[in-house]
């Protein structure tokens, strides 16, 4: 029977965290050619960002992508290295100051949900920093397109359920680093600017779980024990179910990890129906 082929696993057990790290990364499928027209002045990401760089050079090379072939400036590679580092700081520094008793790991998970990419993308689509890119990646409007449709849908921080192009947030990583060294490594002067671009920041108050964490919590607390049908290869659909019933399903094909998050959160939105059904009991 074709059901039997598939694999069913306990939700745990699927590695999420090394399922991401080998999926391509969609954005970088293919390479693209230039478009024409050339992006907007870079005079005015200082106007959005109420920064005046001054090094002009390290602007333009915050903006200039691995793919744009040119001899007039290196890519944003070292600098997005840079601004990964110093944002980690900074948020650190932050979060350490204000929730002097909060522990090292929620700590860890405050900062996290502040600087993953979904967090940097939304930050770098609302003052629309990719259409200063200088690139060569034809894909990149249309998974632009796409993510926007997913805020949309997820006004605040979806935590894994739409699929935000990493470029954009190498985009404010590149742009982060390239203030730090033009105030000569003032952590100060770039956080002022970091600050203003990273609004609204996510607090204790309205962090929450992954959909994965929040789903297997309260199936811990109702002592019931969900399994996970892996159809993502075939289909793209990751199922979930409780005592052989099926109460949560999640579909996207370019990344398993995002299927899963989204049969998390449809299993527990229907977790409590079950409840009700099954007696409160869970068995």
């Amino acid at each position: 029977m074709e059901e039997d082929q598939d694999i069913v696993v306990s939700l745990k057990n699927l590695d999420l965290e090394e399922q991401a790290q080998k999926e391509p990364d969609s954005e970088s499928a293919k390479e693209s050619e230039s478009s024409d027209a050339p992006p907007p002045s870079l005079a005015e990401v200082e106007e959005m960002t109420g920064y005046s760089f001054r090094n002009k050079e390290l602007l333009k090379e915050a903006f200039t992508h691995g793919s744009y072939k040119a001899d007039d400036c290196k890519s944003y590679e070292r600098l997005e290295y840079l601004g990964d580092s110093v944002l980690n700081h900074l948020v650190a520094k932050l979060h350490y100051l204000s929730y002097p008793d909060m522990a090292p790991g929620e700590l860890t998970r405050l900062r996290a949900a502040n600087v993953d990419t979904e967090a940097l993308a939304r930050a770098a689509l609302k003052y629309n920093l990719h259409k200063f890119l200088r690139h060569q990646k034809p894909l990149l409007q249309r998974q632009i397109q796409e993510f926007m449709e997913g805020i949309e849908q997820y006004p605040s921080h979806s935590h894994g359920m739409i699929d935000p192009p990493k470029v954009l947030a190498d985009l404010l990583e590149s742009l982060i680093g390239a203030i730090f060294i033009d105030t000569d490594s003032s952590m100060d002067s770039t956080w002022e600017v970091v600050e203003r671009l990273l609004q609204p920041l996510i607090t204790p108050e309205n962090l929450k779980l992954h959909p994965v964490a929040k789903f297997n919590e309260a199936c811990q607390k109702m002592g019931v024990k969900p399994q996970a049908k892996d159809l993502w290869n075939k289909t793209g659909e990751i199922e979930i179910y409780i005592e052989n019933e099926l109460i949560g399903r999640g579909k996207y094909k370019l990344k398993k990890m995002i299927a899963v998050n989204r049969a998390a959160d449809d299993a527990y939105k229907n977790l409590f129906l079950f409840e009700k059904k099954d007696g409160g009991n869970g068995g």
